[in-house]
Order: C-alpha cells, then structure tokens, then sequence
C-alpha cells in the first residue's frame, strides 16, 4: 500500500534544498542544465604538478584535463546528488515525514549532506567509526547532525567478523548509552539486543542504521543499497558532465572519467550512462593502497561486495599510493584550487594514466573541498626529498651503489636491464629486480628486510630506485628512507630513461 505524502514537506524540501540543486532537462535532443558544479580547465596546473612534483614530462602528450568542483553543491560534497534524490524519493513514496529520526551509517559527505534536513526540522543521526577526521566531526557538528560513535571500521569488507561475541556487548553497551544521552528511550533497543549484537559482531554498521530506523519508526536512507544513489549520477552527473563538455567544444566520448570510491554510486552511475551514451567503458576508478586511510574512501578489497562495486563496466581500477597523492593534493590547494583527499588521489590517478599512454584527456571528479581536512594537512610534516631527476642520478652516479626495480606488476626484458644500466652508467650486475610479489608486500605492509640488498650497500652510498612512472619507487624509497637507508626515486622511471634515448617504454617490460 503507497502511503500518503506528505505534501507540505515536499513543498518545503523543494523550495528550501531542491532549488539550489543542479536538475538537467533534455531539449532538443541536447542537455540543459541549471545550477550544475563548475567544470574548470585544470591542464596547465595538471603539468605543471606533474612536472615539478613527479618529474614527468607530459607536455607533448596532447593533455587536456577538467576537474568536476562539486564541492561546490549546497552540502559541500558530490553526496549531496544522491542524498537530495533519495530524501525527495522518500517523501515522495510516504516513508519520509515530518516528525521522524532519520538515520544513517556515514564516513562524513553523505551525513553532512543530510544536515540539509535540519532545516526542514528533521532530527538526523549517523554512525560514524573511529577512524572519521576531526574536520569531519567539526563539519558535522555544524550542520546539526547528532553522531554515535561506535568504535569500529565504518565500512569493514563485507562479512568481517569479530572473534570475541563478547565485544558486541560492549559495543552495544556503548551504542546504547550513547542512544540515551541524544534523548532516545532505549527500552525498545533492548527488546531487539539480539539482532543489534549480531549486527555489531559483524561491524555491519550499514544494517545497523537500517535496524535503528525500524526500531524508532525512523527513516534511513540506505545509501550502500539504495538504487537511486547509483541512478542520480545516470541521470543527472552524467548528461551534466556531457552538456559541459560540448559547451567547451569537446566530444565527451574521448575523454576518461576518473573517480574514486566510496559507495561506489558516482562511478557505476556515470559509467552506465556513458556506456549507454557512447557504447564505451570510459570510467576508471582509483583505489588507494589497502593499509590507507582516506577521508571517505573504500580500499578496493574493501570495495568487493558492495552493491554498486560493479567491476564490469569501469574501463579501470588503479590502486594508488595514498602518500604519493598528498604532494599533488598541497601543489592544488597552494594555486587555488580546492580539492580534499579523495580529490587528490582521483587526480593522482589521471598522471599515472597519463603518465603510462591509457588516455589523453580527463575529466575527474573532485567529490569535495578542504575544508575538513586543512588543519591535519599544516601539521604534517613534510618528507624531505626522495625523488631525484634524471640529469641528477648522473651526476652523482659514482655514489650509486645499486639500481633496484621495483614494480609492482611488470618487470624489466633484458633490453629494459640493459637500457636502464646503459643510461645510467652503471654496470648491469648492479642492476637489480625486486619481484612484483615482494615490492607489493612492502608497499602494503611499509616494512622492509633488506633481503635484496647487502648490508653494505643498505650502508654506504645510495640505492637507486626505478619503476615505470616514479610513483612506486617513490613509495619504496619512502619504505627504505625509514629504515635508515639512503634511497631515492629516479622521477620519471623507465619513462625518463626510454625517452632519453628514443626508445618505446612498452618493449621494454614485461609481466611477471
């Protein structure tokens, strides 16, 4: 049975949050849209940054790059698309009225998204975990969104379980004095201990708000489940990004959309448009590393088992160095341009995709701003150098005691040994190839045991570190710096030493 609308509050959410959103209208066989994001050139900056941070070259390459500012939307975020369609659908569907507690699990856009209820009077209610940055909470707090934080992993892999049942007691125990202390009458979450424990020994924080709102007579969104998430980027991101383009002259089926992911909404909802629109895989998604943290942001093994974690339509997942990424992220914010975490490492990922040929022009979506992450970013200290230029491993290639690379998918064929020996000037016994299996070990797990190296070469001198772009050996070298050892990345890679003699990088590898 369709329950009743509730009218006036529809009206209210149209006039007071609705309004101030993008909406697009298809005229014509063309996209008309009101109130969309900006859409700003991002190329000059983009080389620039590669140049000066990385050491790459891609100047020549015919680059064009736009980065998608929704942090620009009324809640700051590309959440905001989502949370708005799927509160309207709510109202719309009678599940959604004045009076009720909305909750919902949140890693911090989507809960701040939904502080827009409270100016339709809605009290609003996330589950944060303990991870969430303070910015986060500071950002939620002035929205008016009431927290619970439950001291777990927001968003574990699908099916973890805790070892000790004894835990969820505690959790519980915790959950509920918290539920007291926001006003809650916690008789009724007594009455249902038992599927509110099962659910904490799993970490299933995502059901848990799905109970909660049942328990209360409540309303969740359900944004990891809900299909509308997923269909607001078809709908609306997609022929948006596509009438923006066009007005700039551009054809959208050349570019490559680059996201990363949270729920996984804006890249499988973007990508079945564009498949629809275009017949082409056109969206890569990037992954930072799995032992990361970043604001709002799944791992990719993290990512498996979502609803909209929909691998075959991306045309790529990368998973990318988290740490490489802050560099880029502080060169955008020193010229201007407001990106947060997420931001950062969707850029990141259009140097490494430009960087190795997979695509000249990007868009890339900038799901937020950094506002909530600036403070953390002025207190952290900054690495001294790691990465040295090609011109600079010459000079000082008598000090170079070994040539190390590392990888993690692709090893050297004997013309990559003897192009990377012969470049540099040094002996090709000096060269040395970490396994793929060992370099992502490392990389993951930021502990080194010298295995590959001698003590003396750990000691004296320095070790050079090569992979393909730089981004890699860069993390290794970073690895190694705090071990003691004198290690650096060559900018560039293989990429610097093939185009110094005119050679194609791609001959010169080979999978493992």
């Amino acid at each position: 049975m369709v329950e009743a609308i509730d009218t006036e509050l529809l009206n209210e959410f149209k006039n007071k949050i609705a309004s101030r959103l993008p909406a697009v209208h298809e005229v014509a066989e063309r996209y008309e849209v009101i109130n969309a994001t900006p859409l700003v050139d991002l190329t000059r900056l983009f080389l620039e940054c590669a140049r000066l941070e990385y050491g790459f070259s891609l100047d020549t390459y015919g680059i064009k790059v736009y980065g998608k500012l929704d942090s620009m939307l009324p809640g700051g975020s590309v959440k905001t698309r989502a949370a708005a369609k799927i509160v309207e659908q709510g109202i719309l569907s009678g599940r959604l009225k004045k009076g009720q507690v909305v909750f919902e699990a949140t890693s911090g856009n989507f809960g701040i998204s939904l502080g827009l209820l409270t100016q339709l009077g809605f009290k609003v209610v996330v589950l944060v975990s303990r991870r969430i940055k303070e910015g986060v909470i500071r950002a939620l707090e002035k929205t008016g969104v009431q927290m619970i934080n439950l001291d777990v992993d927001i968003c574990p892999a699908p099916g973890v379980e805790l070892s000790d049942y004894g835990t969820s007691s505690v959790l519980f125990d915790n959950l509920q004095s918290q539920l007291r202390t926001l006003g809650f009458d916690t008789a009724p979450l007594k009455n249902e201990r038992q599927r509110v424990e099962t659910l904490l020994a799993r970490q299933d924080v995502i059901n848990l708000a799905k109970l909660l709102a049942e328990i209360y007579g409540g309303y969740c969104p359900e944004q990891y489940d809900n299909d509308i998430n997923a269909a607001t980027h078809e709908v609306l991101t997609g022929p948006e990004l596509d009438a923006q383009l066009r007005n700039f002259g551009e054809d959208p089926s050349m570019f490559r959309f680059v996201c990363t992911f949270g729920t996984g909404g804006t890249s499988t909802g973007l990508s079945r448009y564009l498949i629809k629109r275009y017949g082409k895989k056109l969206v890569h998604v990037i992954f930072p590393l799995s032992n990361q943290d970043v604001a709002g942001i799944r791992s990719k093994d993290k990512a498996a088992g979502l609803k909209f974690y929909q691998p075959s339509v991306y045309a790529g997942e990368h998973e990318l160095d988290f740490e490489a990424a802050k560099r880029l992220l502080r060169f955008f914010l020193s010229r201007g341009v407001d990106i947060g975490e997420s931001s950062a490492l969707a850029l990141w990922g259009a140097v490494n995709l430009a960087n190795f040929g997979v695509g000249n022009h990007f868009v890339v979506m900038l799901a937020d701003g950094a506002s909530k992450y600036i403070e953390e970013l002025r207190t952290e200290s900054v690495p001294r150098r790691l990465n040295i230029s090609l011109d600079e491993a010459l000079t000082s290639k008598d000090e170079i005691t070994s040539v190390v690379w590392t990888h993690p998918s692709y090893v050297p064929r004997q013309e990559g040994l003897s192009a990377i020996s012969s470049v540099l000037g040094v002996e090709e016994s000096k060269v040395k190839v970490m396994p793929p299996d060992e370099v992502r070990r490392i990389i993951y797990s930021g502990e080194f045991d010298g295995s590959l190296l001698s003590e003396e070469e750990l000691e004296k001198g320095k070790v050079l570190l090569v992979c393909i772009g730089g981004g890699n050996s860069l993390r290794m070298a970073e690895i190694l710096s705090k071990k003691g050892v004198k290690a650096f990345s060559l900018d560039g890679g293989l990429m610097s030493i093939s185009n110094s003699r005119g050679l194609d990088p791609r001959v010169l590898i080979r999978p493992p």
